[in-house]
């Protein structure tokens, strides 16, 4: 079970151009577009409910339709809100320049982990505490 936790997805193309934003779940390093990317897309501009640790893609379109300003970010979601950015392309070839890194950032996500490393020593222990432990740090 993965904690989900409320973030301000930002907007990095202009509101009147293709603008989303999406958790990516799976790469398929066969592809070089965007279908390369699979998973839930939400909305962009506000604050949305998504899974700490998970890998979240941003795309924008500035300028004419006939000719736009494309950039794509890709951010890792930390247990606390907040976003980290991990990989900014521009241009046409954002996808493929992208790729790469954000299978990486997957398969980095899917070591077994004990459900807890992205909470801070603070909480744990503030946590144990409250239910009678002694917490000390080695």
């Amino acid at each position: 079970m993965r904690v989900i936790v409320p973030v301000e997805v930002p907007q990095i193309g202009d509101e009147r151009r293709k603008n989303w934003a999406k958790v990516v779940e799976a790469v398929d390093d066969k592809k070089t577009s965007g279908w390369a990317f699979s998973g839930d897309f939400v909305a962009v501009g506000g604050i949305q409910d998504v899974p700490a640790g998970s890998v979240l893609m941003v795309y924008g379109e500035r300028g004419s339709a006939a000719n736009p300003a494309i950039e794509a970010r890709v951010y890792t979601v930390n247990a606390d809100g907040t976003l980290s950015h991990e990989q900014t392309a521009k241009g046409r070839a954002w996808a493929r320049t992208l790729r790469d890194r954000v299978a990486d950032l997957l398969e980095r996500e899917t070591l077994p982990r004990s459900g807890l490393e992205h909470l801070p020593d603070e909480m744990l222990a503030a946590e144990l505490e409250a239910r009678g432990y002694r917490v000390t740090r080695r």
